[in-house]
Order: C-alpha cells, then structure tokens, then sequence
C-alpha cells in the first residue's frame, strides 16, 4: 500500500488493535514523531517509537481513532480524528489532527494536535 491517505487511514486503524508491532510497522525507520500538545512528548526513530507504545496503549485502554476527514496532498496527509479511550478508569473522547508525511508506503514524519485542557478536564484534572 503506498496512497498515502490509505497509509494513514490503515495507521490509525491499527491502534485498535492494541499491538505495538501492527502500529509500528506503518512508520519508517528514520520515524519523526512531533507533539504540539505540552502534554505530549516527541520521539524520533521507529525503535523509540515502538518502545513507547506498550505504556501509552496501557495508559489509554481501548483506544481507537476516528477518522472524522483527510486533505492529501502529494506525500502529506492530514487527518482529523476522534480519540477515544478510557484513562485510568476515565473515558475520554479528544478531538485532534495528526499531518503526516508517507514516503514508500511508511509514515516518515506525524505531528500531533491535540486539546490538552480538554484531556485535563474529561480525567478530572482540570
């Protein structure tokens, strides 16, 4: 698969799947993963990347995204989405965009945006 809209629909379908290898395997290598979010923190590499996923899938059990719209452009993709996940007994549901670069089939660079203050406010604490 190399469309990148189809990439990037296929990336966030895999984070229902819980598996860290299924959700890594869409990104390259040389992986750039940018949050905007003060509460995000970035990475760079596929390796970091998939070290990270088991302890923010278990942070946010049941995850799934949403794929409310995509805009392609060439190799760039951006996605609007609805996050959904129960956090430590909290369900929360967070609005937010991903902008994806897709080179040969793998995301080589995603930059989230996503509302802290709702996530504060929709675990209490905010």
């Amino acid at each position: 698969m190399t469309d990148p809209a189809e990439v990037a629909a296929s990336y966030l379908a895999s984070f229902a799947t819980g598996d860290p290898e299924r959700i890594a395997a869409w990104v390259d290598e040389d992986f750039v993963n940018h949050h905007t979010s003060a509460l995000g923190s970035s990475c760079q590499g596929r390796t970091a990347y998939r070290e990270r996923l088991p302890g923010f899938l278990s942070e946010f059990n049941g995850l799934t995204y949403q794929l409310l719209d995509t805009i392609t452009e060439q190799n760039r993709v951006a996605v609007s989405y609805l996050m959904r996940a129960n956090h430590h007994g909290s369900p929360i549901e967070i609005e937010g965009a991903f902008h994806l670069t897709v080179s040969g089939g793998l995301i080589i660079q995603r930059t989230d945006y996503f509302d802290s203050l709702t996530f504060l406010q929709q675990t209490g604490q905010q």
